[in-house]
């Protein structure tokens, strides 16, 4: 897996510099003070979780059309890591969320939709747990993986949609240089990083469906016999 060691490196190479800008050379903000630190990490999060969901919606899609093993393999190793970061971002949200609005969760839409995606997307980690045979697997949690990609951009175009106490969009424009900076890296980083966990899992994926299909099936289970019709 010598693509997905490249890729961990240049992430930590990324994250460490952008983490180290964010905390000691970026200022702290006017209106949030020093908890705009925590930015540089959990808008990064979010970025990586929602371009995993949609790494595993493009797999889904390639899976139902051609029916190849690797999209179906990338499927589930993109959706393990979007959960992964997902797991994050809500927890960071949470670390957020005190200091600015004294609660540790609201029911925002921002919020909620996000758990929705977590929880949509968790459930198809465990349908493919539960479905018996390779095929059939690959199908149900493609399906189930479209229908569960309903609710990203309805997580993204929250804040637009509707009266949310959650920071709306910014732009780059916006954000002072000093503090774009270590965003940007830390973006880099954490996309890199995702980057390098889904090429991962994914071989690790295929290698088990290879091992699967290369399992020699099992004879039926003859009927028990009924001793009491013996004669």
């Amino acid at each position: 897996m010598k693509s997905a060691t490249i890729l961990g490196g240049l992430a930590l190479v990324a994250l460490l510099v952008g983490h180290g800008l964010g905390l000691f050379a970026s200022p702290p903000d006017r209106a949030m003070g020093e908890t705009v630190r925590i930015l540089y990490l959990h808008v990064p999060t979010a970025w990586t979780a929602m371009l995993a969901f949609t790494v595993a919606m493009v797999a889904a899609v390639g899976a139902l059309w051609s029916g190849r093993p690797g999209w179906d393999a990338l499927l589930e190793g993109a959706v393990e890591v979007g959960v992964l970061f997902c797991g994050m971002l809500l927890f960071q949200g949470s670390i957020w969320a005190y200091p600015t609005w004294n609660a540790w969760w609201t029911w925002d839409p921002r919020l909620t939709t996000t758990a929705i995606m977590m929880v949509a997307f968790l459930g198809v980690l465990i349908l493919r747990r539960s479905v018996q045979g390779a095929e059939r697997r690959a199908v149900a949690s493609a399906v189930a993986t479209i229908v569960s990609y309903v609710d990203v951009p309805v997580v993204y175009f929250s804040v637009k949609w509707w009266n949310t106490a959650h920071q709306g969009f910014s732009s780059t424009g916006s954000v002072d240089a000093v503090m774009l900076a270590p965003l940007l890296i830390s973006l880099l980083g954490t996309t890199l990083l995702g980057a390098a966990l889904v090429v991962w899992r994914t071989r690790i994926a295929a290698d088990d469906r290879r091992r699967e299909d290369a399992a020699p099936e099992l004879p039926p289970t003859p009927p028990p016999l009924d001793l009491e019709a013996t004669p």
